[in-house]
């Protein structure tokens, strides 16, 4: 076997290949790292079933209290789980290296080692290896529920950030899913289904990266897009702090002062609405509107007239515990994740597209890909850990058009850690995978039995020489099916997988198949 040293390149280096040609679109430079990719979100409330975010701010006062509900301005959101996706653009590595993928029994229905090789994992470095002294595989992670290798990348990021008493209430799930390699043509972004299953927001519906239909690197299936919800971008702290104008009132006053005076305003244009008639048929709806306007002035001043309150830089639970200091003013792809994870979690944003850029990493090297793995680790571990400490579980799933392979050859740099190098795009070694934290306790996997569990934690399977069985599933050979695939595990987790035909029709097959595609009994 080869064995091969190499310069490693910065995590912010583009990837230039001269059998690649010369980036034109938006999505090209993206994919090739020499544009950051940005942030989206979706946005609904969980306020209501999972925090308080009354105590964050006074409440009106009564009469306009009770106005909200007249005027719709209380109703809470969908009240879903928040979704994050991470979309890394260009062909990142999944199966193997990172998650480990088997056979039909699941993670642990080993390949061969020609086949682990292809994944990226020299012989001496395969699940199947059992320690001698521990009877255990040295090779085998499953901190996290879902089995990693113990030297993912991926994984060593996720634990960077995620404590060690919040890893127990994680689980997951991997998807072997092929998609075309460097193509706008994938359907991957799963947000307009998301948001169809009932994901909804406070302040917003769908926020994106790219000024695109999807809002992420990657397209969404085209019958579900629907122009009412059309992505706005989100990527650095100032775009959530942009998000709500409430006008120079208060910086007049201070909050409680400027919402008095907006309660006033409401109050004294009430007792003229009261004493005139307007003249036309629909008096009493232009009143209303009127009326509702002004209620819905003040509700804003009151939850928002502080500006910490959408602040990333004030929230103490992201910058410290989470994001040193040095972190966060560093690293854009820091404060674009933290940005998100602020709105989705918090119950501003219900989900969120977050793109990483520089994933066609098939440099001939192996450390390139290491690098900016380790990252995009850290910053799905940043999502999990403030989910833990805001107290609200949470939906992150990581999916990437296409995927590499590798001939063998070994990078023995530092930070190619004695892996395969990534010699070339392989569509037919992807697959896709989430993680749920659930603030109760570990997420269960369906299946009355260990064997039933393994095959519901792995939807799909490889070939013993690791390429993605096509007929393993339905979302195997169709990124359409992978998105539909998503949407229903994300209803299972509500209990609400039974609504998955009415909303999206029987492309998945019946009741049975819906079953063996779902990974987890709800945790709400």
């Amino acid at each position: 076997m080869m064995r091969r040293k190499v310069k490693n390149l910065s995590p912010d280096a583009p990837l230039l290949y001269p059998d690649h040609p010369r980036p034109v679109t938006r999505r090209d430079f993206i994919r090739q790292g020499l544009m950051a990719g940005l942030g989206a979100v979706t946005t609904p409330s969980l306020f209501g079933l999972f925090a308080n975010p009354g105590e964050a701010r006074a409440a009106l006062s009564s009469d306009l209290e009770a106005l909200k509900n007249i005027c719709g301005i209380d109703t809470l959101g969908g009240g879903k789980i928040p979704f994050i996706c991470f979309d890394l653009a260009g062909g990142a590595n999944i199966a193997g290296s990172n998650v480990l993928t088997g056979g039909q029994g699941g993670q642990f229905d080993f390949l061969t080692t020609a086949g682990y090789n292809r994944l990226g994992l020299p012989g001496d470095m395969v699940p199947p290896i059992t320690n001698p002294d521990s009877g255990l595989s040295d090779f085998i992670n499953t901190e996290l529920g879902l089995a990693f290798h113990s030297d993912s990348a991926f994984l060593r990021g996720i634990l960077e950030k995620v404590s060690a008493v919040n890893r127990a209430s994680i689980n997951g799930a991997i998807i072997p899913a092929r998609s075309e390699n460097d193509t706008g043509n994938n359907p991957h972004n799963p947000m307009y289904a998301i948001n169809r299953c009932g994901a909804d927001g406070e302040l917003l519906t769908l926020i994106g990266s790219r000024s695109s239909d999807s809002g992420g690197n990657s397209v969404a299936p085209a019958d579900q897009i629907d122009p009412a919800v059309r992505p706005t971008k989100v990527d650095r702290p100032s775009d959530t702090t942009g998000l709500v104008d409430t006008g120079k009132l208060v910086g007049m006053f201070d909050q409680a002062d400027a919402v008095a005076v907006m309660e006033a305003i409401q109050r004294i244009s009430d007792m003229k609405l009261n004493s005139v008639n307007t003249g036309i048929t629909t008096d009493d709806v232009v009143k209303e509107l009127i009326r509702c306007g002004y209620v819905k002035s003040a509700d804003l001043v009151d939850r928002y007239g502080d500006p910490a309150a959408l602040d990333v830089t004030a929230d103490t639970d992201i910058i410290g515990p989470i994001f040193t200091q040095d972190e966060f003013d560093n690293d854009g792809e820091f404060r674009k994740t933290a940005s998100v994870m602020k709105l989705v979690i918090n119950g501003y944003a219900g989900a969120g597209t977050i793109t990483m850029g520089g994933y066609d990493y098939h440099t001939g090297d192996r450390a390139v890909g290491e690098v900016r793995d380790l990252r995009a680790g850290r910053c799905m571990g940043a999502c999990i850990e403030y989910a833990a400490r805001i107290g609200m579980p949470l939906m992150l799933y990581v999916f990437s058009d296409g995927s590499v392979s590798s001939n063998g050859t070994i990078d023995n740099s530092a930070d190619g850690r004695g892996k395969g190098v990534w010699t070339g795009d392989n569509q037919s070694t992807a697959a896709s995978f989430f993680l749920v934290y659930n603030p109760g306790g570990q997420p269960v996997l369906a299946g009355a039995s260990a064997d039933e569990q393994l095959q519901h934690q792995q939807i799909g399977y490889f070939s013993a020489d690791g390429s993605v069985d096509n007929g393993s599933s339905p979302a195997a050979n169709n990124v359409n099916q992978l998105v539909l695939t998503v949407a229903l595990n994300y209803l299972a987790l509500h209990g609400e997988q039974g609504q998955f035909n009415t909303l999206f029709g029987t492309s998945l097959g019946n009741n049975t198949m819906l079953d063996s595609l779902t990974a987890f009994n709800p945790i709400i």
